[in-house]
């Protein structure tokens, strides 16, 4: 109910209006069954800009901080998760990451659209970063297609480090469902695993246009810290 309310009725209108968003590729979209987006990740913003032009309901797996949070602050950041389907999940890696795997196998189940970010956290710079395992393993075990989405412009609406966003149109493209039911059965292989990721980020690079680099995004960020 709140993610009607927020899309259609509070939320949405205005960003529609403020930011103008356009988005092509929208076809690519099934109207029904599950389905992951796989989407680059330039700025907090893209998990709000994405569900809010895609028709159906898009289920992100968020970073478990967001519904932790003390105080009004804490209060606002949970109600507005919540409020947008997003469900809470362990980033520190190990068995948390089984447990993310998990809970994205259960979305895909019930024949819904899953929101994945493959390089696992925002780009720090604006390219594109090697993509993380986990999305190859959900798209064989889940036997489902991935579509790759490209973010256009929205670290430029809201650049890390900044809370208010800044008004400019942003963009969004959706290219055509990946299929990789030829790996069908190899998905405890790992050289199927960076195959199939590796292939969903050359996509995202051609999509989005932003240069690519063969390393995680964390680490470059470890060492800038």
């Amino acid at each position: 109910m709140w993610y009607f309310l927020l899309k259609n009725i509070f939320l949405g209108p205005i960003l529609k209006v403020l930011f103008r968003p356009w988005v092509r590729g929208l076809e690519n979209i099934p109207q029904d069954g599950a389905a992951i987006l796989a989407s680059n990740h330039l700025s907090f913003s893209d998990s709000i800009f994405l569900p809010l032009m895609v028709r159906r309901p898009v289920v992100f797996l968020a970073k478990s901080e967001y519904f932790t949070g003390k105080g009004v602050k804490g209060a606002l950041s949970r109600w507005f998760f919540k409020g947008t389907g997003q469900l809470p999940i362990d980033r520190s890696g190990g068995k948390a990451s089984e447990a993310a795997l998990n809970t994205g196998l259960r979305v895909l189940a019930q024949e819904q659209l899953l929101g994945i970010y493959p390089e696992g956290t925002r780009s720090p710079d604006g390219r594109l970063f090697r993509g993380r395992t986990g999305i190859a393993r959900m798209v064989l075990e889940a036997k489902v297609p991935v579509l790759p989405v490209a973010m256009i412009d929205t670290e430029k609406v809201q650049p890390i480090g900044k809370t208010l966003p800044r008004i400019r149109r942003i963009g969004i493209v959706i290219g055509e469902p990946l299929d990789f039911s030829r790996f069908a059965g190899m998905e405890g292989d790992r050289l199927v695993l960076r195959a199939v990721t590796d292939e969903i980020m050359y996509e995202l690079m051609k999509l989005s246009g932003q240069e690519y680099l063969d390393v995680y995004a964390s680490t470059l960020k470890d060492k800038r810290n």
